[in-house]
């Protein structure tokens, strides 16, 4: 069917308006599914089973004292927060979040932007996200700010090579950097996860590195009194980088689901479009399986593991798939 503007339009809408809700509503599961594999109770009081927490959050970030230090950069600190929670969305923009649908004879397509290098695309723009955290960082006039700005820029430059080396095994098995080619791959062949299992595991820890996502959460981190690049932050614009961390947990989900998972295709009597929701629920809560299994890990060993562990292996993946196709 022929894509409009007004479909493109909607696409876009919905993306935004519901990649924002899951953002709000994952906090609420993360809070539950932590609570339950730690044997305590999550959200409880707010509402029934603490649902009305998700509406409690909010409030408290919208309405929440937004303050800039004194002595920060005040257009670089205001900007930074736009720009995680841009670059987040911007790359949902070239990933099938859900199926073709029409709605009001108006054809909604699976895809914002089909661009032909669809993954590449993808990349980039969670790449450029690095401005963010890093631009936050030094905008705050504040040594701790400063110090979580460094490595950020140095957990996400190793991470993206991971990444990108992880990912082209399966480039060059189907010959395409469109996430459509690679959903019509899965149609007539196995899983890449079958084909490529190195390459999965890659691609998943590089992934929670990008995502800032326990055990690799050192922009952030947790178990520190500060909170790295965000110390200075609160309100709304610290609540814009937890969405643009959110959306890009999304999109690494739904990368994993149609590149290694099968796609949209259908899986035994589930159909196409509730297979496709079902995994990328599996990898969000994988995610959450892991935070509440694995502890933090040394800034040393991370950046060890990155370079001489995760990017030899994906070299190798990649020499071994290309004498094997040329076979």
């Amino acid at each position: 069917m022929e894509v409009t503007y007004l479909g493109v339009i909607i696409k876009a809408i919905l993306i935004l308006a519901i990649i924002s809700a899951i953002a709000g509503f994952g906090t609420y599961i993360e809070r539950k599914v932590l609570a339950f594999m730690q044997r305590r109770l999550g959200p409880m009081h707010v509402g029934l089973y603490g649902l009305l927490q998700i509406a409690a959050d909010g409030i408290k970030l919208f309405t929440k004292e937004d303050f800039i230090p004194q002595n920060a950069n005040k257009f670089i600190f205001m900007l930074a927060p736009i720009i995680t929670a841009a670059t987040a969305f911007i790359a949902l923009s070239a990933v099938p979040v859900f199926p073709d649908f029409t709605i009001f004879g108006v054809f909604v397509p699976s895809i914002a932007a089909d661009v032909n290098i669809g993954i590449l695309f993808v990349l980039g723009m969670m790449a450029a996200g690095l401005y963010g955290p890093l631009l936050a960082g030094m905008s705050q006039a504040n040594k701790w700010g400063l110090l979580g700005a460094a490595r950020t820029a140095a957990q996400f430059i190793s991470y993206e090579v991971v990444t990108g080396l992880s990912l082209l095994a399966p480039i060059m098995m189907v010959g395409s950097l469109s996430l459509i080619d690679f959903n019509h791959y899965n149609e007539t062949h196995p899983w890449m996860v079958f084909m490529q299992p190195l390459a999965f595991v890659l691609f998943l820890i590089a992934g929670f590195a990008e995502t800032n996502r326990t055990p690799f959460d050192l922009l952030e981190n947790e178990a520190e009194i500060i909170a790295g690049y965000a110390t200075e932050y609160s309100g709304m614009r610290w609540g814009m980088f937890f969405i643009g961390e959110y959306a890009n947990m999304i999109t690494v989900a739904v990368l994993a689901s149609i590149i290694f998972l099968g796609g949209y295709t259908d899986l035994w009597f589930i159909p196409g479009w509730l297979a496709i929701i079902l995994k990328i629920a599996f990898m969000f809560f994988l995610m959450l399986w892991v935070r509440a299994s694995w502890p933090h890990v040394r800034p040393d060993q991370f950046m060890w593991l990155a370079w001489k562990v995760l990017m030899p292996l994906a070299v190798i993946n990649v020499v071994i798939t290309g004498i094997v196709i040329m076979v």
